[in-house]
């Protein structure tokens, strides 16, 4: 029996009486058109049930969306989601701090159900959950009442049937491994007060009156502060073009006509599919290629990046853009940490490792398969030979990659 993994889990702490914070514009870009539907990771909704559900009407029209009534803080919640098996862990701050307040507790939250997942220990095999094994935890679909006792349910919205439940997944095995250490899960925290990322990392020695850009979670991606969004904003009104390039690696491209219709309250909702319409999902994305295996396999050991760079853009019809690799991947260490942090535009001669990840902008997919496996490198590299056979002009290129 296979589970459910290479997902999205979204922790949320908000309660029924809470502010709405927008779960919308986190799922929105997860579900940007020019993703083609096997490309969709699954999102579940880790939270307080009163609360999502006021958010509902505003989510229920994107596929791969599961809901799980829970506390983030509890073990068994994140064991139901199957936490170690995710690409990603979310973990939002609550949007009802007073301003009377202490600064160091209004992220007591997210920073709390961060360390309660980094000191928690997984089994090292495959099917750790079955259906109604967790505290009575199930998926079920719509119209079927939610909760009763003390067991709790999960609830998909319609057209989300129990494939995606941690009971069946569309493949016959789990394609993702999976951490067997807490501190290996993927995740990322949510913080409104800067100085609070000092707490997120046990091991790291960094002066607490370090800038939040110069310390170690902001450069690993693993917290994200209120405070960026300021920078965005300056960015953007000193140049206008950066607001293009934001829109384009964050929200996936969307519309100003899209944020008009949501800035009037008409939500999202379905609509005819036209070539017109269609013919709107021809633009790029962001991509993360391995160097592991796949195309650029040749230049993962020493390589040089401006070699990577003119390959991958004469061949494959990709501009990239930065490296993702991990923090000690250079250093002789016993126990090598799994953090990787961002290099931007690095020079010409500088070089590659075989755990490196590309980040780049890809083209369209213009005939998606129907993948079984979620292996990411599996699917890139027989989506490189498909693009190296079927190479477009250089005026294509252009058009398509006009961000």
């Amino acid at each position: 029996m296979s589970v459910l993994s290479g997902h999205v889990v979204v922790c949320i702490f908000s309660t029924a009486d809470s502010p709405l914070i927008g779960l919308r514009n986190l799922v929105m870009p997860l579900r940007a058109s020019n993703f083609s539907y096997h490309e969709l990771k699954t999102i579940v909704l880790l939270g307080d049930l009163d609360y999502i559900k006021r958010e509902w009407d505003m989510l229920c029209n994107f596929p791969k969306v599961a809901v799980l009534p829970g506390s983030p803080m509890c073990r068994a919640d994140l064991r139901a989601v199957n936490v170690n098996l995710c690409d990603m862990c979310v973990i939002l701050s609550p949007n009802n701090q007073s301003q009377e307040q202490d600064p160091c507790l209004q992220d007591k939250e997210a920073i709390l159900c961060s360390l309660n997942i980094k000191s928690m220990q997984f089994d090292d095999s495959i099917g750790l959950l079955q259906a109604n094994s967790q505290g009575g935890h199930s998926w079920i679909l719509p119209g079927t009442p939610i909760g009763g006792g003390t067991g709790r349910a999960g609830f998909l919205p319609p057209g989300f049937n129990n494939a995606f439940s941690p009971a069946s997944s569309p493949d016959n095995n789990v394609s993702r491994r999976g951490s067997t250490m807490g501190s290996n899960v993927p995740m990322i925290t949510e913080l409104v007060n800067d100085g609070n990322v000092q707490f997120l990392d046990q091991d790291d020695d960094d002066d607490p009156d370090t800038e939040l850009y110069l310390t170690q979670p902001f450069a690993c991606g693993t917290a994200f502060t209120i405070s960026v969004l300021d920078s965005l904003m300056s960015a953007t009104y000193f140049n206008d073009n950066a607001l293009t390039l934001i829109r384009t690696l964050i929200t996936g491209g969307a519309t100003h006509e899209l944020e008009q219709i949501l800035a009037e309250g008409s939500g999202m909702r379905g609509g005819y599919s036209t070539p017109e319409t269609l013919r709107n999902r021809d633009r790029c994305k962001v991509a993360q290629i391995p160097m592991m295996d796949g195309p650029f396999q040749a230049f993962g050991n020493g390589g040089c990046y401006g070699d990577l760079f003119v390959s991958a853009l004469k061949s494959y019809n990709l501009l990239a853009f930065g490296i993702y690799r991990f923090r000690d991947a250079e250093c002789n260490t016993k126990n090598p940490s799994s953090k990787r942090y961002v290099i931007c535009n690095p020079p010409y001669e500088f070089k590659l490792c075989t755990t490196d990840m590309i980040f780049c902008l890809q083209q369209f997919d213009r005939n998606p398969m129907d993948m079984r496996s979620n292996s990411f490198s599996q699917s890139q590299s027989h989506l490189m030979r498909g693009k190296q056979k079927n190479r477009p002009t250089k005026k294509k290129y252009d058009a398509d990659f006009d961000v």
